[in-house]
């Protein structure tokens, strides 16, 4: 009887001192699910020779320079601001300054490389981006780093053409920024 007793209360320990492992485990993975995020959009402006300007030419015989495609090789810089909504004299709340390079040789393809400096009521501080962007397509661009309240942050930011004809092309800028666990916001 003491030996089937014994069997029992080892029994009972192990399914305890599992429940308590699994608890532990379902907790920190439960954890994850509550990231705090935020999700907007804003617009970008972009004027040739007043915004963005092209610093070298790219080779001479493929595409041309229009307001979608800048010949292979372009190198081009931008400091465009960003608005509230699509009409270029709604509220500025930020602006948008970078790099991008033509990688394609219809022009419409470029390696971007961007810091998004924003103005936000409740957020103040800078995202940066990097990766390829499509002229006339929607694109998403990793967060791969960020300051003052976006410090820390992952995610990302998908840039859509909006109007591309005139002088100055508009672009829909939609943030998914997601701060992890160990990140604390300076706010």
């Amino acid at each position: 009887m003491t030996f089937a007793m014994h069997n029992r209360v080892a029994i009972f320990s192990i399914l305890v001192f599992v429940i308590i492992s699994c608890e532990g485990t379902s907790g920190s993975h439960h954890h994850h699910h509550h990231l705090k995020s935020l999700h907007f959009s804003l617009y970008q402006h972009e004027t040739i020779n007043k915004t963005g300007y092209i610093i070298v030419n790219g080779v001479e015989g493929g595409a041309g320079v229009t307001q979608t495609t800048t010949p292979f090789g372009t190198l081009f810089v931008f400091q465009d601001p960003l608005t509230a909504t699509a009409n270029r004299s709604s509220k500025l709340v930020g602006t948008s300054e970078g790099t991008s390079i033509t990688s394609s040789f219809d022009g419409l393809q470029s390696i971007s490389i961007a810091t998004l400096t924003l103005h936000l009521k409740n957020h103040k501080g800078s995202v940066s981006i990097v990766g390829g962007t499509n002229n006339i397509k929607p694109s998403d661009h990793p967060i791969v780093g960020g300051t003052g309240d976006f410090l820390f942050v992952q995610g990302y930011v998908t840039s859509s053409p909006v109007d591309l004809k005139g002088l100055t092309v508009t672009y829909k800028i939609e943030f998914h920024i997601y701060w992890p666990p160990y990140a604390t916001q300076a706010s």
